[in-house]
């Protein structure tokens, strides 16, 4: 299986790409969500000019945070600092729409923006919309600006057949965040293979899972404070998750849920405040604080991480790669370098 880095954009982040080409991984991302970490192009331009073989990826933009020709100048531009090098991901902004205080966006923009993107990073021509005007667009002055000629690969954010079905029409891969269940991927694998069939959408696309992994020492607690730093800043955010959503919340078990709880009192917030995801998102996806490891239940770590002993890991790993993952992408989070290193010994 191929693996993969992922942090929060910012800088500095370009050495740590350059450090995860010279340890042999596949690909370097960060993420976009704009009110919580720095811009994911600027970031990735960067990392450019400082690698030369490590694919890049954005993990993951979407319709609402910019208009389908910003979105595409970006990339376009990114691609011509490192040309056949950029991965696009595209979801309905789950995250980065609720950092705003706003929901994410219905599947049809979902879809309809991320065709947009493959024509325009193409250089072909798209529809663009803003209310009841419409026109055709396209880059009108490639050459020195942007790169319209080498390839993006695109994959779009999948959580369950929607957007699986998604990916497959418009001949996109998939990504997924701590979905660790290979029931779970043979399905999205399905349902992307399907729609692509009845769109007559040719080619291998990837599947990408993103998450967090820590190998346990002989004799080491499953669920003591070194994973849950290592794993709890996925964990958290499936918590922030339940705070967000009522119907996320449902499925959790009832320590889960009680966590979900706790979290909002320590945040002094609730699950109506309008102004909660100024409380919730602080440090999202950052290092756990101390006093939060208390949320970080075990039925967070056995949901939300690949822990294990080594032979644990590579077991679960192998199920995951038979169900359908390609490249495994994980964000170091403690000590970046350090982890990174140690996750080479062990993946690469």
């Amino acid at each position: 299986m191929r693996t993969g880095i992922v942090m929060t954009a910012g800088p500095g982040v370009e050495h740590l790409a350059a450090r995860a080409e010279e340890l042999g991984f596949d690909s370097f991302w960060v993420y976009d969500t704009p009110m919580v970490h720095g811009d994911p192009f600027v970031s990735l331009a960067l990392c450019a000019k400082a690698t030369r073989r490590i694919r890049l990826g954005i993990g993951v933009t979407s319709p609402a945070l910019r208009s389908a020709p910003a979105a595409a100048a970006a990339v376009a531009s990114l691609n011509a600092l490192a040309p056949g090098r950029v991965v696009c991901g595209v979801g309905t902004g789950n995250t980065a729409r609720r950092t705003l205080g706003m929901w994410p966006t219905r599947m049809a923009e979902l879809e309809s923006f991320t065709a947009a993107l493959q024509d325009l990073t193409a250089g072909r021509e798209s529809d663009y919309r803003e209310g009841t005007r419409s026109s055709r667009v396209r880059f009108l002055h490639v050459g020195p600006y942007v790169d319209t000629e080498a390839p993006v690969e695109f994959v779009v954010a999948a959580f369950g057949p929607k957007a699986a079905a998604v990916a497959g029409r418009l001949g996109a891969g998939v990504i997924s965040f701590a979905l660790h269940d290979p029931a779970a991927w043979s399905a999205l694998g399905q349902a992307r293979r399907a729609a692509a069939g009845d769109a007559g959408s040719a080619g291998k696309a990837r599947s990408y899972l993103m998450s967090s992994l820590y190998v346990l020492a002989d004799g080491e607690d499953r669920y003591g404070d070194a994973v849950k730093d290592a794993i709890g800043h996925i964990a958290l955010s499936a918590l922030i998750l339940g705070a967000e959503s009522p119907a996320f919340r449902a499925g959790l078990a009832p320590e889960e849920a009680a966590a979900v709880d706790r979290l909002l009192q320590s945040r002094g917030t609730t699950p109506t405040d309008p102004r909660r995801h100024q409380a919730l998102y602080r440090n999202y996806l950052g290092p756990l604080a101390p006093e939060d490891r208390e949320l970080i239940v075990p039925s967070l770590v056995d949901t939300f991480g690949l822990i294990g002993t080594r032979d644990e890991i590579t077991e679960r790993i192998d199920a995951l790669a038979k169900a359908g993952v390609d490249e495994l992408v994980i964000q170091p989070v403690m000590d970046p370098e350090t982890e990174m290193a140690a996750l080479a010994r062990l993946l690469t």
